[in-house]
């Protein structure tokens, strides 16, 4: 994987974009604390990454939150997804319900998780990209996770 430059600047992982799974359940989300060593560290965010050649952001994102926090497929069921733009680079968002108890474990790129209220997510010191489509006029995202109560 590497880095790729928009068109407004702006460097961002992935050449090909990235996606993330946002799993909602009882009007909370799941996040996770980044580890300090990685890109953008000890910050909240969802699970996620950099797209592989020929993968679909679902895959991806399962891909990653596998990788990140233990997460199986059978845990989760993908409703939809929420693209966020910047300057010719995108980050898709896998919205999902969780279908019952989690065995979450941090992983990789994983110091911590917690399951957050949007209120307390505002709060949060969360990854500037997160945070770009979490405050995002629409407001597609916080109505996902209020939605899933």
């Amino acid at each position: 994987m590497s880095w790729a430059t928009c068109t407004h600047g702006h460097a961002h992982w992935g050449r090909r974009g990235a996606a993330g799974l946002l799993v909602a359940h009882d009007g909370r989300a799941l996040l996770q604390l980044r580890a300090g060593w990685s890109h953008r560290g000890n910050t909240w965010s969802i699970p996620g990454g950099a797209l592989e050649r020929g993968e679909a952001a679902v895959q991806a994102a399962l891909r990653e939150a596998r990788e990140e926090m233990a997460i199986r497929r059978r845990e989760v069921e993908v409703r939809s997804s929420y693209v966020w733009r910047c300057g010719g680079w995108s980050y898709e968002t896998v919205l999902a319900r969780s279908t019952g108890p989690m065995r979450l474990r941090h992983l990789s790129e994983s110091l911590a998780h917690v399951w957050a209220t949007p209120a307390e997510i505002a709060e949060l010191p969360l990854h500037p990209g997160f945070r770009a489509a979490w405050e995002a006029p629409d407001g597609e995202l916080r109505a996902f996770v209020a939605e899933a109560g």
